[in-house]
């Protein structure tokens, strides 16, 4: 088959447009409180054989491609995450994407076996593919919930690690390895997988800092496309030694992310374009791939059942048992157990028995597709609610706010900005009183759409938007003082904060 300029030229043409579209859905998704990966699978699949006809069936380059931007998204992922909020819940996140993938396949199998009456083998396959959460559906969602950190910290750590077991679980059941293995030589090569490939990604990490640190390319452009080349580096890497090349790229990522490397937010803008085109190609193939004639009621009624096994059993009991190494209070595990949200992830990982022709591979396929569509409306627009109702939702978080502009990254600083909620207690207080640590200091408020430069005698309002410039290593003590004010006001750290005491 070839490929000719005009060919390119139609590609290009409809890729553009394709691509405007769903960053438009991205807005519309916010509005409606949807995950926008929704929208980008019922493009795909208006796209296909149901719509305008384009034809797409080949899932052995759905799996590579698939595979191609789930890496893409995991570094993206790395390099966007605070280590510091991460490593408070750092040993449930573990725990969650070993400990309660494992159960939660063994749930949704047992389930599938019992009650839908599938062979084991498309019962395991269907509780593997199930089992891990995704970042891109959970975080676009989670962003307009405002959590505390060691709930944001477990989800990130769950989300971005548990696509490394769940791949070489379903591969070697895919291509019959587990069979022939048995089930602990299955648990030691995951194990193997994981370990080696976590390991090369501290090499990488570490190493690609290191020389990051010490070269000085000739255009800044080049800086986030070597960053995004190491964390590459380490996925090749992995895969060549047969280890886990998504948590060797995650974990690169993340030792780069959390490094003072030149450039470092042009790079993270960089890579998060990259991902959303990432998304955006991986979710319409997806569609694309769909026979819209296959979903019958008894395939609806199939991923129906299983999506209630998966969410109203498999991932309580999975939350509660991995909670064992780090407890937490029953409100933040019912919270997560809640916002397990299933994406891309597990459509993706239906396409490996799909090129490994596994008998009723197009059925597993169609299951999943079904249960994550129906499941993520169901759960995607209700978390802002569960949070409210358990509690769990802070307010007057300050929000930290990356601002591409040089003199920030010279001096190492970073850009708060704060919003004033209706029940802050820092209504009347002067900026003075605020008692910020040295070197931190409020540059504006936003008043009611009006911009001040304010004085030691400023006195804040409900409402106000304020911007703070604070050096990052007194990031930390900044947000804890702006917090102790919100919730105790002026004489907070005087009188004591039962909410913040002082250190």
């Amino acid at each position: 088959m070839t490929f000719d300029v005009h060919q390119l030229d139609s590609f290009l043409l409809v890729g553009s447009l394709v691509t405007l579209a769903a960053i438009l859905a991205v807005r519309l998704s916010a509005t409606v409180g949807l995950p926008s990966l929704l929208f980008y699978l019922l493009m795909g699949v208006l796209l296909g054989e149901a719509g305008l006809g384009i034809q797409f069936e080949d899932a052995q380059l759905a799996h590579a491609l698939g595979f191609g931007a789930l890496a893409l998204i995991l570094a993206e992922g790395g390099l966007t995450t605070d280590w510091r909020e991460m490593r408070p819940s750092i040993r449930l996140g573990v725990s969650l994407a070993t400990l309660g993938v494992a159960i939660s396949v063994a749930i949704v199998a047992v389930g599938a076996h019992f009650l839908l009456g599938l062979p084991w083998e498309l019962a395991i396959l269907l509780g593997a593919v199930c089992s891990p959460t995704d970042a891109a559906a959970v975080f676009s969602v989670l962003r307009v919930v405002p959590l505390p950190k060691r709930l944001i910290g477990a989800l990130e750590a769950e989300s971005g690690l548990n696509d490394a077991p769940t791949v070489v679980l379903v591969s070697v059941i895919a291509t019959g390895a587990a069979l022939e293995s048995g089930l602990l030589n299955v648990a030691g090569t995951i194990l193997f997988e994981l370990v080696v490939g976590a390991l090369l990604g501290v090499v990488v990490g570490v190493a690609g800092a290191w020389m990051m640190r010490r070269i000085a390319l000739p255009s800044s452009g080049l800086y986030p496309l070597a960053v995004l080349c190491l964390a590459f580096v380490a996925y090749g890497g992995a895969s060549a030694v047969h280890a886990s090349g998504f948590a060797a790229v995650y974990v690169a990522a993340l030792i780069l992310g959390n490094q003072e490397l030149p450039h470092r937010i042009a790079t993270r803008s960089f890579a998060e374009g990259l991902a959303s085109l990432a998304q955006i190609g991986l979710f319409v193939m997806l569609g694309l791939l769909l026979s819209p004639d296959r979903i019958t009621p008894e395939i609806v009624g199939l991923g129906i059942v299983t999506g209630l096994i998966l969410t109203f059993v498999a991932r309580p009991v999975s939350v509660l048992v991995s909670s064992i190494v780090q407890p937490m209070p029953w409100r933040e595990l019912t919270f997560i157990s809640w916002a397990g949200l299933r994406g891309a992830v597990p459509i993706v990982l239906t396409t490996i028995p799909l090129a490994e022709g596994v008998d009723d591979a197009d059925r597993l396929f169609d299951i999943v597709f079904v249960m994550v569509v129906v499941y993520t409306m169901l759960t995607g627009p209700t978390l802002p609610l569960v949070a409210r109702l358990l509690r769990v939702a802070r307010r007057s978080e300050p929000r930290g706010l990356d601002v591409e502009a040089a003199p920030l990254e010279k001096v190492a600083a970073d850009l708060l900005q704060v919003t004033i909620a209706p029940s802050s207690r820092m209504h009347g207080v002067e900026v003075g009183e605020l008692r910020l640590p040295p070197g931190v200091s409020v540059s504006l408020v936003i008043r009611q759409g009006q911009a001040l430069v304010p004085e030691r005698r400023t006195v804040l309002r409900h409402g106000d938007d304020l911007l703070v410039v604070t050096p990052r290593k007194a990031r930390e003590a900044t947000e804890e003082r702006l917090r102790q004010v919100s919730s105790g006001g002026r004489l907070a750290q005087w009188l004591g904060d039962p909410k913040h005491p002082r250190d």
